[in-house]
């Protein structure tokens, strides 16, 4: 950096030389001047021709002499342009240059988060185009290509907000004002802005996105509507059968039948409390992950004979092939015994009596897989995409008359997340059904 005070050092210093050079000069000239009149008084010079030669002489130095300064005053000039070059003009443009740099840095970096950030963001100019709208406002507020103006994105919500309004009056700093966007309500806030000479330049619409948030406090509240729902059912088939037996006397029959109801009825109650809790485990982290290493194919095999009694009362063919040398896979061995338990249940439920299920367990790279495929009464296409939803049933009728809480295949792919595993359904409406669950082998964890 330079100093302060260098731009003057540098104007004294060409001022001394210049006064250092007409000084020198004059005397020069009073010199020669002195030793002319000298050789005049002393009778040297005798006539008018000696007295021209002394003058042209004296000419010629002055010449000379002028000469000499110009050329030292021309090197002094160069060498301290040089110098005011290199110390000042350099360093200076250079400052110049990286400031500008700077300064387009930070606006590309301030225009990438912009563009980035999963909040909506718009900036009108004061006539109501847009000056600036990152591809989160165009999601958030659905805007097609032709919308260009602030009237074209808002008036068709039927939004009441004045654009000159907050940008011009001085008491109006910033203003709220809720959208209804499809089924989902979002909150736009409209704040002016200023130019840098503090006039009124234009108007920024920030939109919080709060669409995953009301999209989980619409699942909240579906759970709870679903869990009241599934809870109330049993209980008024209790209620009513235990107030039927209390009021009267029933033969020993009646009695037994009713009394069955009422424990089929507990037992499903006590099944949703279970899964219920286990998802609360799962969701609340409080369920500990306890992995280790386990043969596979020996867990199916066991899940098989844990039902085989279910398999022997439908009369199904059920068929268990292993591929040789499946690695041992590393995860929480009750976890997916649970979710092969889950499964091969549902093949077992929704075959009809007689049916076929093929069991195939094999590797691929770094997964063991489990392949479950059944010929049952399968799942309409349109709902492939829900099933892991919780409380989704395909045939809520069928699937309250088979014992299910509707929570087994969204319990099933949240304890695969949690082992690092997956869950894929394929399915056919009266063909049947095929599962895939993927287990990470020792060899991922090595």
């Amino acid at each position: 950096m330079l100093k302060k005070n260098t731009p003057l050092k540098i104007v004294l210093v060409i001022f001394i030389t210049e006064v250092v050079i007409l000084i020198g000069l004059g005397i020069s000239l009073q010199m020669n001047i002195i030793n002319i009149n000298n050789q005049i008084e002393a009778g040297s010079i005798t006539n008018l021709e000696q007295t021209s030669t002394m003058i042209t002489n004296l000419s010629n130095k002055v010449n000379i002499i002028l000469i000499i300064s110009s050329v030292v005053f021309v090197i002094i000039t160069i060498g301290l342009s040089i110098y005011t070059s290199k110390m000042i003009v350099y360093p200076l443009n250079k400052y110049l240059k990286s400031k500008d740099e700077q300064k387009s840095n930070e606006e590309i970096e301030l225009r990438k988060i912009i563009l980035h950030t999963t909040e909506g963001i718009i900036a009108f100019n004061r006539d109501g185009s847009i000056a600036l709208i990152n591809p989160a406002a165009k999601r958030l507020l659905k805007i097609s290509p032709e919308d260009n103006s602030f009237n074209d994105i808002f008036h068709k919500y039927n939004m009441d907000i004045n654009m000159e309004k907050i940008i011009y009056l001085d008491n109006w700093t910033s203003t709220t004002e809720r959208v209804n966007v499809g089924e989902y309500t979002l909150s736009v806030l409209f704040s002016p802005y200023r130019d840098k000479q503090d006039i009124p330049a234009g108007m920024i619409a920030f939109i919080p996105d709060t669409i995953e948030h009301e999209r989980l406090d619409k699942m909240r509240k579906e759970f709870v509507a679903d869990v009241s729902h599934e809870l109330k059912t049993p209980i008024t088939s209790i209620m009513g059968y235990s107030d039927t037996l209390l009021e009267g006397e029933y033969d020993e029959e009646t009695q037994k039948e009713f009394i069955g109801v009422i424990a089929s009825e507990a037992r499903r109650m006590a099944r949703l409390v279970t899964d219920l809790l286990e998802l609360s485990r799962i969701d609340s982290n409080k369920k500990k992950i306890q992995k280790e290493s386990f043969d596979l194919g020996k867990m199916v095999k066991e899940c098989q004979n844990k039902l085989a009694i279910e398999i022997k009362k439908k009369n199904h063919q059920v068929e268990n092939f292993v591929t040789a040398e499946v690695p041992l896979v590393f995860a929480d061995r009750d976890d997916i015994e649970r979710v092969v338990l889950n499964i091969m249940t549902n093949s077992i439920k929704y075959t009809p009596d007689g049916g076929n299920i093929k069991i195939y367990v094999g590797f691929v790279y770094n997964d063991a897989y489990i392949k479950i495929i059944d010929n049952g009464i399968g799942i309409p296409e349109n709902d492939l995409n829900r099933i892991f939803e919780r409380f989704y049933r395909v045939d809520k009728a069928r699937s309250r008359e088979y014992g299910g809480t509707g929570l087994g295949l969204s319990i099933a792919k949240e304890i695969l997340d949690k082992n690092g595993g997956s869950i894929d359904i394929k399915s056919e409406v009266g063909k049947g059904t095929e599962v895939v669950i993927k287990v990470p082998t020792i060899k991922a964890h090595s």
